[in-house]
């Protein structure tokens, strides 16, 4: 038990957060305070707003305990808290975190209703923000979300989740008017105003207010500088700027041709692409999810589990070597995650079959040492096939009927090779963490890896 209390002990550091901490704590108590007011005095819920003045004291009380910098007193995460956390640590963390993401927006998109009520969101804001404080304390998380790198991310993270469950709320409030004969929210307020003055006036105090904060901004929080370039000394991590880290993560998946050419090459197409291939007439003008279920699920899936949160993994999970580390977890550089990562090509030939790779002949000409390659790498380039050439019919078939009569063949082919596409990310991560396969393809000599 004592060994158990010196682990939280020396993972604990009050000395430099527990003013700022304080302070957190009555932002929190006055946030709940105005929102217990509001609910009193405008939305008539006397239940509701007793509910959050107590939890608007609570948050008082904390805040004194904050501030006196006592570990005895300073409230922090739990033990179990941080033993739960641990499963996000090393490969499994990949597994858990990149199944738990999807499997939570899977499951929050279904309860949808349930998610966008006021006083459910309210909640799971307070959650956030409470375990964001108690979790503070630790040492190494302080290291990972007060880095001024990170800073405006954690920001971020809150505000795409505020204006991800404002849309939400819209588009479930339209589906049920409409499911009822109303016409969509948007369709009541359809006066129009001038751009000048109304439209510049807003833009001119929006301007003023940003540049206000962005200068507050630039004296409290310094820049994140680093010393100059030495050749001998490199960053480990060394990681992209945070709008590209979804794009540094799929490097660990696909060589750069790929990951860095041909995937937001596909993105930009797939953008263009969208007028060609949208026959949906609906929902234009005003937020629904029903009348546009596809491409809601498909921009949603794209955005938020493939970007969104491979930039939440690179922020805030990947560490020294790349390796994957808790929230609490201390970012040692010597870890070493031993993978004996395999290519498809070698796991058909030397595990299934027990042969070597099939290899030409030294001095054997081009086209011969060409025909082997091919040979080696025949499992790969034919679930290549089968996967871009037979899945598009086959669920034209099932699936997209729907879809393949109102399309076409060929706007068809294009849709169905983009979500496909799309597909080969999460698939490629699952196969490299779950059966530590590399590549699909491996033609090193052309430099053609897939």
């Amino acid at each position: 038990m004592n060994i158990l209390l010196a682990e939280v002990d020396r993972g604990i550091n009050v000395e430099t957060i527990g003013g700022p901490l304080g302070g957190y704590y009555l932002l929190l108590a006055a946030m709940n305070a105005v929102a217990a007011l509001y609910l009193w005095r405008r939305k008539n819920a006397p239940g509701w707003a007793l509910v959050w003045l107590v939890v608007s004291m609570a948050f008082v009380i904390m805040a004194p305990l904050a501030m006196s910098g006592d570990p005895d007193w300073v409230p922090r995460r739990p033990l179990w808290f941080r033993s739960l956390t641990m499963v996000l640590s090393g490969k499994n963390g990949a597994i858990v975190y990149s199944v738990g993401t999807f499997a939570a927006m899977a499951f929050m998109f279904y309860f949808r209703r349930f998610f966008v009520k006021p006083m459910v969101a309210w909640t799971i804001f307070n959650v956030a923000l409470f375990v964001m404080g108690i979790s503070a304390v630790d040492k190494e998380f302080q290291g990972i979300i007060g880095k001024p790198d990170n800073v405006p991310i954690v920001m971020l993270v809150f505000l795409l989740g505020f204006f991800t469950w404002l849309a939400t709320a819209k588009a479930v409030k339209n589906d049920e008017r409409m499911a009822n004969g109303e016409p969509p929210l948007e369709k009541l307020d359809a006066e129009k105003v001038l751009v000048w003055p109304d439209l510049v006036y807003t833009e001119l105090i929006c301007m003023i207010a940003l540049t206000a904060l962005l200068l507050v901004w630039g004296i409290l929080l310094k820049a994140p500088l680093e010393p100059p370039a030495n050749p001998v000394k490199t960053p480990n991590p060394s990681k992209a700027p945070w709008y590209f880290l979804g794009l540094q993560e799929m490097l660990v998946y696909f060589d750069p041709w790929y990951a860095g050419v041909v995937l937001p090459s596909v993105v930009i197409f797939g953008l263009m692409a969208i007028p060609f291939l949208d026959f949906n007439k609906q929902g234009n003008g005003y937020y629904t999810i029903n009348q546009r279920k596809f491409s809601y699920l498909t921009f949603q899936f794209g955005f938020l589990v493939l970007w969104i949160t491979l930039i939440i993994l690179g922020t805030f999970l990947r560490g020294p070597n790349w390796n994957f580390f808790a929230p609490f977890e201390h970012w040692d550089p010597h870890k070493v995650e031993v993978l004996n990562n395999v290519d498809l090509s070698q796991w058909f030939w030397n595990g299934l079959l027990n042969r070597s790779l099939p290899k030409a002949a030294p001095g054997s000409g081009a086209g011969v040492e060409l025909g082997y390659i091919i040979l080696r790498e025949a499992p790969g380039i034919i679930a290549l096939v089968l996967y871009f050439a037979l899945l598009p019919p086959l669920l034209a078939t099932t699936v997209f009927r729907k879809y393949f009569v109102k399309l076409g063949f060929l706007r068809y082919i294009l849709m169905s090779n983009l979500l496909l596409l799309m597909m080969t990310l999460p698939l490629k991560m699952v196969l490299r963490w779950v059966f530590n396969l590399k590549y699909i393809v491996h033609i090193d000599e052309y430099f053609l890896n897939f």
